[in-house]
């Protein structure tokens, strides 16, 4: 391959880190200036703003009514965690992964709970289990969308509208990009700095009545530190669905979520949202079907993420390479554009097969993404020629 020169253009936002995301176009801290900074969140205003936080989450979602919407301390991860030891035990388990965070659930279902009936259901990064195989009179926990891998589900056909089981879902980088099947979810969980990029520490965690009737008349065999506990006396706390948190919630962050939310509204709504992925998706796509050297880590179209695209090195003089020369290639291309300041944070995750993850989240313009693609190509140039 020649090597090129710079690219003229450079991207105007270079943040296409996977997590925290970019913020949304024309954000500024003017925009939390009614943050309700020093007041309790119990108070009338505090509480009003946590509601506001879920009725748009609602609004822009399309959640259902009957749906319960909780804000819950520490991220997806607090979010999932609720869900896995609050609900899980009642009946068997089928254990989804295909990536490292779906990974990270099946070890503590199976080590920390030590639950006996536990199926896993695995496969490599870039593929999807074979979900014909899933057995929906069982509970189900899978990531809709695998953050580090690029694979997502694509779509809730494979889960039938009729199941014994609750479907536990983690939905953080897929809520407001990919759409949901709310009827075929039970439990749904996300952060808010993933797709509308906003500040971290606080997970939503989202429940079917199903979801709710399990909590109303199952009781875990283990006890439950204070901040998974959703039920008082057998019965719902539904002040946590109101905006009424179980610890302190940063009102800095609620804003910054308001704020993110009230723009997806402008943009009009969820579908927006996911028309934005999309388009910054095909942006890449269309980059990858002309690039001789480089490929989805996803070789399935309709599996491949619209917002974490995992990219793999495909070139003879890459691949001949043992996997630590292939991770330093990667690295050295990752680190060529962080110095020029065309991109930040675009390496794969740790754990994953070497080559670049580029967020194509909603809160990225197609345009950065367009003025990206050559440095791409200039970096590569520049990397493998160091090879020499």
């Amino acid at each position: 391959m020649t090597r090129s020169l710079q690219p003229a253009a450079r991207p105007e936002n270079p943040r296409f880190s996977s997590g925290p995301c970019a913020k949304r176009p024309g954000w500024s801290l003017k925009n939390l200036e009614n943050a309700s900074l020093g007041r309790s969140h119990r108070s009338a205003e505090g509480k009003e703003r946590l509601k506001s936080a879920i009725d748009k989450t609602r609004e822009v979602l399309g959640v259902p009514d009957d749906y319960r919407i909780g804000i819950v301390p520490a991220s997806d991860t607090g979010a999932v965690e609720m869900a896995l030891w609050s609900l899980l035990g009642a009946r068997g388990v089928d254990m989804l992964a295909w990536e490292s965070f779906g990974s990270g659930w099946i070890t503590d279902v199976a080590k920390q709970l030590k639950l006996e009936d536990v199926r896993q259901l695995t496969s490599a990064y870039g593929d999807l289990p074979d979900l014909t195989q899933v057995d929906f009179s069982r509970d189900v926990v899978f990531t809709w969308n695998g953050t580090t891998s690029g694979v997502r589900v694509p779509d809730g056909d494979w889960i039938p509208a009729e199941r014994a089981g609750l479907t536990i879902c983690d939905a953080t980088s897929a809520a407001f990009a990919q759409k949901l099947a709310w009827d075929k979810l039970d439990v749904v969980t996300f952060s808010w700095q993933k797709v509308l990029g906003g500040e971290a520490a606080h997970g939503v965690l989202i429940l079917s009545p199903r979801a709710v009737e399990r909590l109303e008349s199952y009781t875990p065999a283990w006890p439950l530190p204070k901040i998974f506990r959703m039920t008082k006396g057998g019965k719902l706390i539904e002040g946590i669905f109101r905006g009424e948190t179980i610890n302190t919630p940063s009102m800095l962050c609620v804003e910054d979520y308001i704020d993110a939310l009230d723009w997806a509204l402008g943009l009009g709504g969820g579908q927006a949202l996911i028309d934005r992925a999309d388009a910054n998706a095909r942006v890449i796509a269309d980059w990858v079907a002309k690039t001789p050297w480089i490929d989805f880590l996803c070789p399935e179209p309709a599996n491949r993420s619209n917002t974490s695209v995992c990219l793999k090195f495909t070139a003879p003089e890459i691949t001949a390479l043992d996997a630590a020369a292939q991770g330093a290639f990667a690295k050295s291309v990752v680190s060529l554009l962080a110095g020029e300041g065309t991109a930040l944070d675009i390496g794969a995750y740790r754990d994953a097969p070497p080559g670049l993850r580029i967020w194509a989240g909603s809160t990225v313009e197609a345009s950065d993404l367009a003025a990206l693609m050559p440095w791409l190509e200039w970096a590569y140039g520049e990397a493998l020629a160091a090879l020499d």
